[in-house]
């Protein structure tokens, strides 16, 4: 019977105690779980990077680390860490970010906030183009980055995607490395930015990536707060290169209260809620993989630690 070890913030153990059990059971397997569990029992840690834990090493009997988070950019590179990682991969958390990116990309496609913003008596009809006419590239291709491109091809959106890696999306023009990322930026009306943390993917979206765009392009950042030069970002702001950025990840978080993301007119900030782990669909994904483990089959979402993700 295995032991199964909860790392997270304390107050997050009443959310998923009771769906862990029902999920374990569900997958028939009977295991001890709990946040107190003795170093020496424990063979996997359902592990969450905001939790105190950061050294791995003194679990002798630990086969594996399965994350909360879909991240995993704060766990990766742990040296103390010799057992495999799988990240976090929820329906949930997926549909979650395919919603906040749809959201926001239709709110500056439509033209939204004139309207919201408008002032009583001020009757100004602006007819957007329709969706076929304007072009966003999504970068990163993983399980939310091409979630969302095909909701946005769905809708009728031209939709390019950019990886590190070759990725082949049905219905996305894949592009990948250096000069991929450039042809897939080039005249992009909407730029969705949905990488993981890495030293290669940091500042990413720096001036001269900004440039490419079309002129007045919207940027949303969904991703993570490293991928854009943020001087780049208000630089471009201020010359209309870019016309509006709505930004849900920062490099500090919480964004500090005089950081002028926060009064830019054209910025919109959003407190890292686009996508959040649902507990009763996560820990149906961490009880299946418990569940493989025990059975030696292999685990799913395992993390590349050389790749960071």
């Amino acid at each position: 019977m295995p032991n199964i070890l909860f790392s997270a913030r304390p107050d997050a153990w009443a959310d998923y105690e009771e769906p862990l059990r029902t999920a374990l059971a569900e997958a028939g397997v009977t295991a001890t779980l709990g946040p107190d569990l003795p170093e020496e029992a424990v063979d996997y840690i359902v592990y969450a990077p905001n939790g105190p834990l950061r050294d791995f090493a003194p679990f002798p009997r630990l086969k594996a680390v399965l994350s909360l988070w879909a991240g995993v950019e704060t766990i990766a590179g742990n040296p103390s860490l010799r057992v495999p990682l799988a990240r976090m991969v929820d329906p949930s958390l997926t549909q979650g970010m395919v919603e906040w990116v749809t959201g926001h990309a239709l709110r500056h496609h439509l033209g939204m906030d004139a309207h919201i913003l408008a002032k009583p008596g001020e009757w100004q009809p602006h007819t957007p183009p329709v969706a076929w006419e304007r072009t966003v590239t999504v970068l990163g291709l993983g399980a939310l980055g091409a979630a969302c491109a095909q909701m946005l091809a769905r809708i009728g959106f031209q939709v390019r995607g950019w990886s590190r890696r070759p990725r082949d999306v049905e219905g996305i023009a894949c592009h990948h490395g250096d000069e991929g990322l450039a042809t897939a930026l080039h005249g992009a009306d909407i730029a969705v930015l949905l990488l993981p943390a890495t030293a290669a993917t940091e500042n990413i979206l720096n001036a001269a990536r900004l440039a490419l765009l079309a002129p007045g392009a919207v940027i949303l950042n969904p991703g993570r707060g490293t991928l854009i030069d943020d001087a780049a970002l208000l630089a471009a702001l201020g010359t209309g290169q870019v016309g509006h950025a709505t930004l849900d990840v920062f490099r500090v978080e919480p964004l500090p209260a005089d950081h002028a993301f926060w009064h830019h007119p054209r910025v919109t900030v959003t407190p890292h809620v686009a996508a959040e782990t649902r507990a009763a669909s996560a820990s149906r994904c961490i009880a299946e993989n418990v569940r493989r483990a025990e059975a030696g089959e292999p685990l799913l979402h395992l993390v590349d630690r050389g790749a960071g993700y």
